[in-house]
C-alpha cells in the first residue's frame, strides 16, 4: 500500500452488516440488499449469489487476476453476510465461531 493512501476502515464490515441489518428490518423500496430479504426471492437467490461468487472468486485466482480475485471477494463476503442475517446469525457469531478454531 503507498504511504499517502488511506488505511482501509477496520469496521468496515461491522458497518456494512449494520447496513444488511437495517435493510432486512426496513425493506426499502429499490434496495437490492432488502430485495435479497423478499420471501418471493428469499434464500434461493442469497444462495444462487454465493455459487455465482464463488465461482468468480476461483476463477480469477486461477487466472491470477488479483484485481477482480479482490472484488469477486468482496460481492461473496457480502452475500455470506446477508445469508448470515436472513439466519438471524450476527458477526458476533462468526467471530466467536473463527475464535474457537
Amino acid at each position: 500500500m503507498a504511504e499517502d493512501a488511506a488505511a482501509p476502515d477496520a469496521d468496515v464490515l461491522d458497518d456494512l452488516f449494520a447496513v444488511i441489518e437495517s435493510r432486512r428490518e426496513e425493506r426499502p423500496e429499490g434496495s437490492y440488499t432488502a430485495a435479497l430479504f423478499d420471501h418471493q426471492k428469499g434464500e434461493n437467490a442469497v444462495l444462487e449469489k454465493l455459487g455465482e461468487e464463488t465461482t468468480e472468486v476461483i476463477l480469477a485466482a486461477k487466472d491470477g487476476d488479483d484485481d477482480a480475485l479482490v472484488a469477486e471477494s468482496a460481492d461473496l463476503v457480502y452475500h455470506l453476510l446477508v445469508l448470515l442475517a436472513a439466519h438471524g446469525r450476527t458477526l458476533d457469531d462468526l467471530r466467536a465461531e473463527l475464535d474457537s478454531r
